[in-house]
């Protein structure tokens, strides 16, 4: 049914009789009747009962008004949707466009009012640029005259001294820009949402499976562009585009990226030049020993930095700082101020934020597992992700460029990267695979041990590959349940979490939360080894408790969820982005939305029909 309907005024006695608690949304706490009538401007009218229906008008309403519609017409079938069906158009239709960025005039002008920027009052927002870079530094310097902006050119080498020399002067770092027909453009990419409004290293790729399923090509191809910008620029994929990351890379995940995209595009010279960056970003950011790679032929995450990070809130160390302070007679904060400008030397701390950096460059920003070692540990997922590197350069050469690849006048064929691969197969089953406990462990450089914290990324290697049939049979038989929950795979067990107190808080990558890169890895890891039920029951549970909790809270889609309770309601470090928005959400979150596209592409049709009515997985799956 089709009913014209005077926005303004329908969306004014919608909330006021709906948003009971005020906050410009329709959800389960607000203690309204759950019963909204529409009347059009001809007369008609349409009883609406229930939040789920009553919210999906308030979010109908919003996109109508943000277009500066007065009268618009409403149908009834997109608000009575089915949730599955909802959600996914919403994050085709909606979510995605609200997530996209550029960094030309257009892109540099949203960024002023970043909330990152807010301390700017009279300062300018900071574009740094590379040093080889002299399109972009003549472009940015041009918008000086219409944009409160001041361009720096970054030195030809970027030193961690350099970067903690400007950490009090942070700012944005330039992406690819492009030229037609004279006029310069930035090549568009996706951010994750909320307060993260920049290009994100291993977000990007999640993404972008969620922008191919959607058909939004360009937009993944953009993403692959600025990636291969990074690394012929800045040395590396970054953690993000901002001036304070120059020395961090994120998860690997760049093959997978340009494998997806020109299985789309067939552009072969697209492929070349991106396989060529590829390579260069394996040989000089991971295969460097001393830093990425360690002595028995494996890999560790390792950022270089000096002293606090910036980007991190006020208070975020004080658990760490507390007892030096202590042990000075100072408080935390005269601590904090005396350690960065150097009057107080502390080695244990200097160490201890060696750590907390490769921690975030590992993109699993907090956790114990990794947490005062991490620079120690050849970490499971990222030996997985540079094998999966090794098998699709090999791929790669093979099936596109007839066997032969020439790149710094190497010549590359495929049997050079499967003796890569198979090589580093032999040292993780020599230093991550566990026979007795039939898992993969992180292994510490330091003590020549394993470690005993079970996580999800235990499962990492059947995304890749990299197991036996035999291997992969002792993996899901022992790993599943002990992660499985009712929403999906939690960061680890409880166990391995342990016990919480007030000098030992929860880390947002461990139990109880769960995230989507994990769901999204390990889906298709018990796909690429036939374990198609247990990928249905992980899939399912994952979706039903999106599904669940926006049909309850006015359709948000966040960051993170408390995989036990299957909620959004998370509260640890850093809060839940994604979660607080009115009307409507604000792109939702971006891996969060790509593995809900495909967690639709994957589930069955039987499966979809029970997660729109909202069947109860732990009734379904006994």
């Amino acid at each position: 049914m089709i009913l014209f309907i005077d926005i303004e005024t329908c969306l004014n006695q919608l909330l006021s009789q709906e948003d009971t608690d005020g906050d410009k949304k329709i959800t389960v706490d607000d203690q309204g009747p759950k019963a909204f009538k529409i009347v059009s401007t001809t007369g008609e009218s349409y009883l609406l009962k229930g939040v789920y229906h009553l919210s999906n008008l308030l979010q109908e309403l919003a996109i109508a008004k943000d277009k500066g519609l007065k009268i618009d017409p409403i149908n009834t079938d997109i608000i009575e949707e089915k949730p599955g069906h909802k959600i996914s158009n919403m994050i085709k239709n909606h979510h995605w466009d609200r997530l996209i960025r550029t960094m030309d005039e257009q892109g540099i002008e949203k960024l002023i009012h970043d909330t990152k920027n807010e301390s700017l009052t009279s300062e300018k927002l900071r574009v740094y640029v590379p040093f080889n870079d002299s399109v972009a530094l003549h472009y940015y310097k041009s918008l000086e005259e219409k944009l409160p902006i001041t361009t720096i050119k970054l030195p030809k080498l970027i030193s961690p001294q350099y970067v903690r020399s400007i950490n009090n002067k942070p700012g944005i770092l330039s992406l690819k820009l492009e030229t037609n027909d004279g006029k310069i453009s930035g090549v568009p990419f996706v951010v994750p949402g909320g307060r993260f409004n920049e290009m994100y290293g291993w977000d990007s790729y999640f993404e972008s499976v969620g922008l191919l399923l959607d058909g939004k090509v360009d937009l993944a191809k953009g993403m692959a562009d600025n990636f291969q910008y990074e690394i012929e620029h800045y040395g590396k994929i970054l953690n993000a585009n901002r001036s304070y990351y120059l020395t961090r890379t994120q998860p690997p995940f760049y093959t997978s990226l340009i494998k997806d995209v020109f299985a789309i595009t067939k552009d072969k010279d697209w492929l070349k030049s991106h396989l060529q960056t590829a390579i260069k970003e394996y040989e000089t950011v991971w295969m460097v020993k001393g830093k990425h790679l360690t002595d028995n032929g494996l890999n560790r995450y390792f950022a270089e930095g000096i002293g606090f990070l910036p980007e991190c809130e006020v208070g975020h160390f004080d658990s760490i700082i507390k007892p030096f302070a202590k042990n000075e007679n100072l408080t935390i904060r005269e601590y904090e101020k005396r350690y960065s400008e150097g009057f107080i030397i502390n080695k244990e701390l200097d160490n201890y934020f060696v750590h907390d950096r490769t921690v975030r460059e590992s993109g699993h920003d907090t956790s114990y597992r990794i947490e005062g070692n991490c620079a120690n540990l050849n970490l499971v997922e990222l030996n997985a992700m540079l094998y999966k590197y090794e098998t699709d350069f090999s791929e790669i050469i093979n099936s596109n460029f007839n066997d032969n690849f020439e790149y710094h006048g190497v010549t590359y064929n495929s049997s050079y990267w499967k003796r890569k691969a198979e090589e580093r197969k032999q040292a993780v089953n020599a230093y991550l695979w566990n026979e007795d406990q039939e898992l993969y462990f992180d292994y510490d450089l330091e003590t020549e041990r394993q470690s005993s914290f079970i996580a999800a990324t235990t499962l990492t290697p059947l995304w890749a590959k990299m197991c036996s049939k035999e291997q992969a049979k002792k993996l899901v038989k022992k790993a599943i349940p002990l992660l499985k929950e009712k929403g999906g795979i939690a960061g680890c067990t409880k166990e391995s979490r342990g016990k919480m107190s007030e000098d030992r808080p929860q880390r947002q990558w461990d139990y109880p939360f769960g995230w989507a890169p994990h769901q999204m890895l390990i889906w298709k890891g018990l796909l690429n080894y036939g374990y198609d039920e247990e990928a249905q029951e992980l899939i399912y549970r994952w979706l039903f408790m999106i599904v669940k909790n926006a049909v309850d809270y006015n359709g948000v889609i966040s960051e993170k969820y408390d995989v036990v309770n299957a909620t959004h309601k998370v509260f640890a470090e850093y809060g839940n982005v994604g979660t607080k928005f009115e009307y409507i959400p604000n792109g939702g979150f971006g891996w969060t939305n790509a593995s809900f596209k495909l967690g639709m592409e994957l589930l069955k049709k039987t499966y979809i029909e029970k997660l729109n009515m909202l069947e109860n997985p732990d009734s379904l799956f006994k």
